[in-house]
């Protein structure tokens, strides 16, 4: 049936959310400014289009931008450590225990280190992403079948062209996968850091809004980063699929 397609089920989902939640406002009687109603969340979202749009555009900048040097920066650390063992020696540690520290604790000092700005938020999004993608990429590299590099070394390969031509594409299904998770959790950097220190973002605008008690105007907010969201993992989905035909086949 149509209902069990991949492009229907997302939209009726959301559909079927949207109802219980506007049937739960009216039969349960909860106040606006507790949970306000789906159609109070799109008015507000129609008469603040504007600033929703000028602060959506700072978080997605933040988020992208965020999500291009953490990836990138974890791919060179994870081709590293693949390469020298003394770099994993050393680094390994690091990366773990700079993922047991809360985001929230970490958020004010980068906004001291780095001021307000954009600066801060983008390096609290690499922080969210790194680790990821380093250790979905290093698992990757690591995980290459001990039949090709046997193969290659049978052909004269050296260790360059070995990681090039073997190590590289075996290792970029893990890659793919540990993308879509970044880009899943890339907006969530942004946010926190506008929450601890900003002048503009989603963040920034939910939480003025909520200490107004604007509760439809944060819902929009969340809202219209839900999709940002849900379009950005998509889109990276997409792209990894074409680029990646074999991923599917290695997964």
């Amino acid at each position: 049936m149509f209902i069990n397609h991949p492009y229907f089920r997302l939209p009726i989902m959301i559909i079927g959310l949207f109802i219980i939640w506007e049937c739960s406002h009216i039969f349960l009687g909860i106040p606006d400014y507790l949970l306000p109603s789906p159609f109070s969340v799109f008015v507000a979202m129609k008469t603040n289009a504007v600033l929703l749009w000028n602060m959506s555009l700072v978080t997605f900048y933040e988020t992208i931008l965020g999500l291009i040097f953490g990836c990138i920066l974890g791919m060179i650390l994870a081709l590293l450590m693949t390469m020298v063992p003394f770099i994993r020696q050393w680094f390994m540690p690091i990366i773990l225990i700079s993922q047991s520290i809360p985001t929230f604790a970490l958020a004010p000092l980068l906004v001291l280190w780095f001021g307000f700005g954009i600066k801060s938020k983008i390096v609290m999004t690499i922080i969210m992403i790194f680790f990821p993608v380093t250790s979905a990429f290093f698992d990757g590299l690591n995980r290459t079948p001990q039949g090709w590099l046997d193969l290659g070394k049978t052909m004269n390969a050296s260790p360059i062209r070995q990681l090039c031509f073997i190590r590289l594409p075996a290792a970029l299904p893990a890659f793919a996968s540990g993308l879509r998770i970044a880009t899943a959790i890339a907006p969530i950097g942004a946010v926190v850091g506008e929450w601890v220190g900003a002048s503009s973002g989603l963040g920034f605008l939910m939480q003025t809004a909520n200490s107004r008690f604007q509760t439809d105007l944060m819902f929009a907010a969340l809202f219209i980063l839900s999709v940002f969201t849900l379009s950005l993992w998509g889109l990276v989905t997409i792209i990894t699929k074409k680029l990646i035909p074999w991923a599917d086949e290695a997964s």
